[in-house]
């Protein structure tokens, strides 16, 4: 709650005195608020998690690129030399 609020009564003592009905509305409020905040905190995970899963499977490709390229130059290194120096 903010203190410049002027919902409520204030008694001679200085408190505010709050209706049942803005006590429960602060509530909702609150538990709306811590809410949205954890399902903002768990969203920021998951997608720093699908970014670094998506990192991971293209530095896989590109290790699966970069062997088929090692494979094809030795099958044709292979296939340059002559059948009676193998």
């Amino acid at each position: 709650m903010t203190a410049s609020r002027q919902t409520g009564r204030m008694d001679n003592d200085g408190q505010d005195h709050l209706s049942r009905t803005e006590i429960g509305k602060d509530a909702v409020q609150s538990g709306a608020e811590a809410a949205i905040g954890t399902v903002a905190e768990v969203a920021t995970i998951i997608t720093g998690a699908v970014k670094d899963v998506a990192g991971a499977l293209g530095g896989l490709a590109t290790e699966l690129f970069e062997i088929r390229d090692a494979s094809k130059r030795a099958m044709d290194q292979h296939l340059d030399v002559p059948d009676d120096e193998v």
